[in-house]
């Protein structure tokens, strides 16, 4: 069962959401239990700063503890005036209001930071990727969620390259997972392709990520939000699988656009909450579908400097490429990290690769802060983001030229 209200045509007030989570609430029997929330980091949208404030009004008198865990999945740890900004207070204000909450990083890449819960078989991942892998995956995730009696999940719903859409239980894998987990699924996905796999509900990406989930033995509940930039169309609370299910159904309304035709050239404006090019990436992630065979999308984003903050030194090495490069030479490949391997062809799109030779079936360029030299080695165009007019581009899709501003939430589709 579900509480929750979602609309395509106006957004939730603050009043609302905090009465649909009081709501949702009345029945939880969450007192005297020991409480972890999960939220996303400053690279997802919505009003958190509302959930927050909204969530501990109404529990932390009556849970043992209310502690925060940020999902970083592999994102760099956030510092602690980043997550006081991403939950809408000051440090006075921890100290004085918010005195029960504590916040804490994942640490993915800290072994003494995970635990492993379980194993999935071998024929069950034959099984749900229909034959692309028959291997055993071992679970692991944070040691913290052991320590609650209720994991409650806090975030947007999104069309999403590697899952079908983002949000629910994907915030515990890869959210709060360890890298052998990440790494399959994310590779998983990449095989499947970006075009074929975002915006669609059930994938064998998100089979994967709800049995993992099934093995932690602690309760769960998720707010899943329908979100655009800080304002919520939709709000919906449950069992993470349900709350998740209606989400990713408002949101296939309110986050995929249809266009009547490919365009030759898109302008994709990355907002700046993307502050390296592995979550600008979903720059492309999200306009690939609309781009003509041969056509070019430029990535804008002067602010972006680095490639990945955590992932660089590796796709420096392996550069940006196809999936098809990649699975015709798997035995030079295959002992760097997945996941890393994945974000470089979704990045790169579709294409061929016969004989030696790649065909991308898109032009990506970065007219971003990393220099020219670094964008031609990791095999990415390269425009100088002074000499781009932005103006030069807005108005002239009849010319087959698209202008995005805030790229990387919305998917563009052909109708």
């Amino acid at each position: 069962m579900i509480t929750g209200e979602g609309y395509t045509d106006r957004f939730l007030t603050e009043n609302e959401i905090t009465d649909i989570a009081a709501r949702a609430l009345e029945g939880a029997r969450l007192e005297g239990k020991k409480l972890l929330l999960i939220i996303p980091d400053h690279t997802r949208s919505g009003p958190i700063d509302i959930m927050f404030k909204a969530l501990y009004r109404l529990l932390a008198d009556k849970t043992v503890t209310f502690d925060i865990l940020v999902a970083l999945g592999t994102h760099p740890p956030m510092a602690m005036e980043q997550i006081y900004h991403r939950v809408g207070i000051t440090a006075g204000e921890h100290k004085e209001k918010y005195s029960k909450a504590r916040f804490f990083n994942h640490l993915w890449k800290d072994p003494e930071a995970l635990t492993t819960v379980g194993t999935i078989p071998a024929g069950k991942i034959e099984e749900i990727s229909d034959g692309l892998f028959s291997m055993p995956v071992n679970i692991a995730v944070n040691k913290m969620v052991m320590d609650y009696d209720h994991l409650m999940i806090v975030g947007p719903v999104f069309p999403h390259e590697v899952v079908g859409f983002s949000g629910g239980n994907k915030y515990i894998f890869p959210g709060i997972a360890g890298q052998e987990i990440i790494d399959f699924f994310h590779w998983l996905g990449a095989l499947i392709t970006n075009p074929m796999i975002i915006g669609k509900k059930y994938t064998p990406v998100r089979a994967v990520v709800d049995l993992a989930v099934s093995y932690i033995p602690v309760q769960r509940s998720a707010f899943c939000l329908v979100v655009k930039g800080s304002d919520a169309a939709g709000l919906y609370y449950g069992a993470p699988e349900d709350a998740w299910s209606a989400a990713a159904d408002l949101s296939d309304k309110l986050h995929i656009t249809y266009k009547d035709k490919p365009y030759h050239t898109v302008l994709s404006c990355a907002p700046a909450m993307y502050d390296d090019l592995w979550t600008g990436g979903k720059c492309m992630y999200k306009l690939e579908p609309v781009v003509a065979d041969g056509g070019k999308l430029i990535i804008y984003a002067p602010h972006i400097t680095e490639i990945s903050y955590t992932h660089g030194r590796v796709l420096d090495e392996i550069g940006y490429h196809t999936r098809d490069y990649y699975t015709a030479q798997w035995e030079e490949f295959k002992s760097y990290p997945w996941g890393v391997v994945a974000h470089s062809t979704h990045v790169r799109g579709i294409g061929e690769y016969e004989n030696g030779i790649e065909k991308p079936r898109v032009k990506v360029i970065l007219a971003t802060g990393i220099p020219e030299e670094r964008c031609r080695k990791v095999n990415l165009g390269y425009m100088d983001p002074a000499g781009i007019r932005v103006e030069d581009y807005i108005g002239r899709e009849d010319e087959g030229i698209l202008y995005v501003p805030q790229a990387g939430e919305v998917l563009y589709r052909l109708r």
